[in-house]
Formats: C-alpha cells, structure tokens, sequence
C-alpha cells in the first residue's frame, strides 16, 4: 500500500512539474487532463476513486486513534507494544501520503484551469489587439465614421486594459500555485527519507519482537 502511495505520489509531482515548466510536456498535461475532464464516465470515476481514497483515509486515521486510546487506557499498561508502534507509524505515513496525494490533486487541477483561462485571456487580448488595429487603420480612411471609431476604440483601449489586469491577476496566481507545488514536491522528497528511517524503525521492532518471541518460549 505505501509502495503504491509513493508512485501516486510522485506520478502527481511528475504532472505538476510538467504543467509548471512551458515544455512540450506541459501542452500533453493541458491534453490529458482535458480529455480526462470531458470524457462521459470521467465525473463518475473520479467520484469513485475519491471515495474510495477517502474511506481508506477514514479507516487509516480510525486505526491511528484507536492505537493511540490503547496507549492512553491504563487498564492496558498505559503503553504502546512494539507491535502497535510498527502499526502506528506505518498507518501515520499511509495517512500523511493520502492526504499530500489529495492536496496534488487539488493543486493540479487549480494550475490546469489556470493555464487554461490564462489561454483564453491571451487569445481574447490578440483579438482585441488586431480589432483595434483594423479601426485605427480605417479611422485614417472614412472621415465620416471618424467618432463612431474613436468610440469604439475607445472601448475595446478598456477593455485591453481590463483583460490585460485579468491576465497580471491569472499570471500571480499561477505564480503563487507554482511556489506552493515547489515546496510540496520539497516535502515529498522529505518524506521520503523519513520513509527509509520508518523503514529502518521497523526492522529493528521487528528485530526485537522476534528476541521478545525467543525469551517467551526459552521461557514456556
């Protein structure tokens, strides 16, 4: 389960970078999130494997408080096994890489539609551009219409403006989600190593369970 986690994880870091950088790799993203959000059935698997992914997220935690009343119970010894400390930490990081592999779903999602209205913005201000251009090029040539064209130019200068301000809007944005996928893919590469440190935690549990399992039966 954690391995398959980790290769969730870092196929979604993988889909962030590609969609931070302007490479060919980020116009394939754009596509296939495009497809993926268009498709028929596409609104009904997603659904599904977010409720999937959060009922075991539900049952993760579940098991985290209950190992954790088990500590706080004195009619327990008020302590946790070496057992329940293994299943504690590797319930700890299933949970902790479920809930970083929602949160890159949300940012991934946030950054395509960013890119996307970012597009539209663009192509919007060019036809606007090329619009003004056309009257200013005919303003010299019909006096007659010289005021009707001044009007009009001077709607679509506010309206350049204004989709000049969205598009700023749009670009800080997709800054400020750029730096916030940056320090996640940071965390991800720390919870890898404190994933090779669990890793060595639980073979020495392991390793004492199997010295406590010995005494027991030197001892029966």
């Amino acid at each position: 389960m954690i391995q398959l986690l980790f290769l969730v994880l870092v196929a979604e870091v993988s889909v962030v970078a590609a969609l931070l950088f302007k490479t060919p790799l980020r116009k394939l993203a754009v596509l296939g999130i495009d497809r993926l959000k268009r498709g028929r059935r596409a609104p009904v698997a997603v659904k599904t494997v977010a409720g999937v992914v959060l009922a075991i997220l539900a049952s993760t935690l579940y098991s985290i408080a209950e190992i954790s009343c088990r500590a706080t119970d004195p009619d327990s010894g008020g302590g946790l096994t070496p057992t329940d400390q293994v299943l504690f930490s590797r319930h700890l990081l299933e949970a902790s890489l479920m809930g970083y592999s929602l949160f890159l779903v949300i940012v991934i999602d946030r950054l395509h539609q960013y890119i996307r209205d970012l597009r539209a913005f663009k192509k919007n201000l060019e036809a606007v551009s090329k619009h003004n251009k056309m009257l200013e090029e005919a303003k010299h040539g019909i006096s007659e219409e010289t005021k009707k064209y001044q009007e009009d130019i001077a709607t679509l200068n506010k309206e350049m403006k204004k989709l000049k301000l969205q598009v700023q809007e749009k670009t800080e944005e997709v800054n400020v989600a750029e730096d916030k996928a940056l320090a996640i893919q940071k965390q991800s590469e720390g919870l890898l190593i404190e994933y090779d440190r669990l890793l060595e935690d639980n073979q020495h549990l392991r390793i004492q369970l199997q010295s406590i399992d010995l005494k027991l039966s030197s001892s029966s």
